[in-house]
């Protein structure tokens, strides 16, 4: 997570739920570029929240550490496009 401050997560593979370490992330949808409009989503004191966009259920796992997702393979890194782009 050094290239930006909140964690980026997207459901590439259709999950039906996403367990994450945050409570506090940004979801995109997809990889891009079939990516939707990156959304900021707050927890607050919820376990669960669902993207407004793409209805990707997030669940918060206390055990989870920064990109780590259950199913593996969430975590979408804003330089890993850059990197395969040059």
């Amino acid at each position: 997570m050094a290239d930006h401050g909140v964690p980026h997560f997207q459901n590439d593979i259709g999950a039906a739920a996403i367990h994450i370490g945050a409570k506090e992330f940004m979801c995109i949808g997809a990889k891009p570029p079939f990516d939707h409009p990156h959304v900021f989503l707050d927890m607050g004191s919820d376990d669960e929240i669902v993207c407004p966009y793409c209805s990707t259920l997030y669940r918060y796992r206390a055990a989870l550490h920064g990109e780590d997702t259950d199913p593996p393979g969430a975590a979408w890194r804003v330089g890993a496009l850059a990197t395969k782009a040059a």
